[in-house]
């Protein structure tokens, strides 16, 4: 009786199959770590344009209406569903189409306040690190450099007070 010489090859057919499911599962992994990059940047993105048309929306409301004595106050903002519909005017005067979310929590925005004006802007209530860092528009500029996204306020008087537009009433300081 002679030796047999193996001559199957089953075995490697199997390690091959083996090594090329690892390789498929470190690059998925890879991408899903990409696709997690992209929907974070995306939602940023909807953070910087949900805050902005909020924050322009306020700035609507406090500015003189046409025929307002410019020493008449503008009743203060109390409730951001009236951006949606002013209650102060006889005219229908919608300064926001539809009162956002904050999109990377999913859930309201936090309200800036101030006591005597009532909300002045918006914030995020998330503590997540945002992965931009720099090259905001010049009316964000000082979101830069922050260590979470609740850093970022889109507060009506910094936009105004970078315009120069906002002249506070008198005996009263903008802070």
């Amino acid at each position: 009786m002679g030796a047999h010489r193996l001559t199957s090859s089953a075995g490697f057919t199997l390690v091959a199959a083996m090594v090329a499911v690892v390789i498929m599962g470190i690059m998925a992994a890879a991408m899903a770590q990409s696709w997690q990059t992209i929907l974070k940047r995306e939602r940023e993105e909807e953070l910087l344009f949900r805050g902005q048309q909020i924050r322009d929306a306020i700035a609507m409301w406090y500015k003189p209406r046409p025929g307002q004595p410019p020493t008449q106050q503008t009743r203060p903002l109390r409730d951001l569903k009236d951006l949606l519909e002013d209650p102060n005017t006889a005219a229908t005067v919608r300064y926001l189409r539809r009162l956002y979310t904050d999109p990377i929590t999913n859930k309201e925005f936090d309200l800036i306040t101030d006591p005597a004006q009532g909300i002045i802007g918006v914030k995020s209530s998330s503590q997540d690190a945002p992965l931009k860092r720099g090259n905001f528009p010049d009316d964000m500029k000082d979101f830069a450099d922050k260590d979470k996204y609740s850093d970022w306020q889109f507060n009506y008087r910094s936009k105004v007070l970078q315009q120069g537009q906002l002249r506070p009433p008198q005996g009263q300081r903008i802070q």
